[in-house]
């Protein structure tokens, strides 16, 4: 078994994707040479895939996984439960919080034996670079709600940046309904509330969670509709309660 898989969901990042991938291996050959990136295409529309596979023809550990349109979510759900790695870490592809970051999250988990470690642009450590007002505000908006409704005590949820043990990740994923195997195809992009899904269930299943303050750089995107994804999200937030209310969640 390898020690590191580096999950990488990816739509329609032609216009970064390779830049990323360089700056993964170049960084992981110098931390820890076991390891796989896996990138998992989300029915990209552009040339994204063309442009992983004619960097696989000069780099092996990379793995492509083409996958369907269903969101960011489904879409790492695939590269999780495909993942080889002893220890499992999702990356979003515009690398915004540099690859670096994974050495002192590792730590964590290696040295203090925790289950998971997530990226947190909050706390002290923490640091937000370029990220305009409105943006901000209305992550600490969600996040009030993430922490009344599912998550109390976790300060950033949805920083895209997170390292699971291998079983844990499996256990978790394998658990999740609203973003797992079964989610629908979708013809928008849709980055969704997956990670409130997958935290809830760690914190009832009573995997110790760090949160790891880290440096994160705003890169802009036309992908988030800041009304209707809001209100979307947080309605799955919402979603994430009510199921283990009903008890789907196999707890």
């Amino acid at each position: 078994m390898i020690d590191y898989s580096i999950v990488i969901p990816a739509y329609n990042e032609s216009g970064k994707i390779t830049a990323s991938l360089t700056q993964v291996v170049n960084f992981m050959n110098s931390f820890n040479e076991s390891y796989e990136v896996v990138v998992v295409d989300d029915g990209s529309e552009d040339d994204t895939v063309a442009k992983i596979e004619a960097y696989q023809k000069e780099h092996p550990k990379i793995r492509l996984i083409k996958n369907p349109h269903k969101g960011k979510g489904p879409t790492v759900w695939k590269g999780i439960m495909e993942a080889k790695g002893n220890y499992i870490y999702l990356a979003d592809a515009d690398l915004s919080s540099p690859m670096e970051e994974l050495k002192k999250m590792a730590v964590w988990l290696t040295d203090h034996d925790y289950d998971l470690a997530i990226a947190s642009r909050e706390g002290h450590g923490a640091q937000r670079v370029d990220e305009p007002f409105y943006r901000h505000l209305m992550g600490r908006v969600f996040n009030f709600w993430v922490q009344v409704v599912a998550l109390p005590g976790i300060k950033d949820s949805q920083c895209g940046f997170k390292l699971f043990k291998n079983e844990v990740a499996k256990d978790i994923f394998s658990r999740l309904t609203i973003y797992g195997e079964d989610a629908p195809e979708i013809k928008k992009a849709y980055m969704g509330a997956f990670d409130v899904e997958v935290l809830f269930i760690a914190l009832q299943l009573g995997y110790k969670i760090k949160e790891v303050p880290v440096k994160w750089v705003y890169v802009e995107t036309t992908r988030l509709n800041p009304l209707s994804d809001s209100i979307d999200m947080a309605l799955d937030v919402l979603k994430v309660r009510l199921n283990t209310l009903k008890g789907v969640y196999n707890l």
